[in-house]
């Protein structure tokens, strides 16, 4: 289906198999580890420059993050469903981040960018930590990709996510 920017329609996807990553699986290599010496990362501090970047990354999986979608997503944010991880360099200059929404122990990661290496696996890395530190149980990554893959997201089949996630956002 081909969509424009003026489209309305905001779209839910449930593919078959969906990318998750386990809490107690991420992959951190040493070279993360020394990247994230270097970082100084903010919680829900910059949301909407989060979304921005992610969206200014100039690729074609990208443009669903329309001006549309950006307005829709910082009204989320500050009803306090939307959140974002904000990676700083030692300047204070935002170079990485992700955003997502949390329900209950469900966190759907939307999208990340870096403007330097290892700022968005830095946000990564502090996201896990946070959703552990709050007995979190589910990280939904939603595509699989290598990338992803290399930071430790399994494939998991739609029957099995549907589970997770109902016991992840029921108390």
């Amino acid at each position: 289906m081909e969509r424009s920017s003026d489209d309305p329609t905001l779209f839910w996807w449930s593919p078959v198999e969906r990318c998750v990553i386990p809490l107690d699986g991420l992959r951190i290599t040493r070279s993360m580890a020394r990247s994230a010496r270097r970082y100084h990362v903010r919680i829900n501090t910059n949301f909407e420059r989060v979304m921005l970047g992610c969206a200014s990354r100039g690729t074609d999986d990208k443009a669903w993050i329309t001006a549309r979608f950006i307005d829709q997503y910082c009204e989320l944010h500050d009803r306090g469903w939307a959140h974002s991880v904000e990676t700083y360099n030692e300047d204070g200059v935002l170079v990485g981040g992700l955003y997502g929404v949390r329900i209950k122990r469900f966190f759907a990661g939307e999208s990340m960018f870096h403007l330097s290496r290892d700022a968005s696996k830095v946000a990564l890395m502090a996201l896990v930590a946070i959703m552990r530190s709050a007995r979190m149980t589910l990280l939904d990554a939603q595509w699989h990709t290598p990338h992803l893959s290399s930071l430790g997201g399994v494939v998991i089949p739609r029957t099995e996510y549907l589970e997770r996630l109902r016991s992840a956002t029921t108390p």
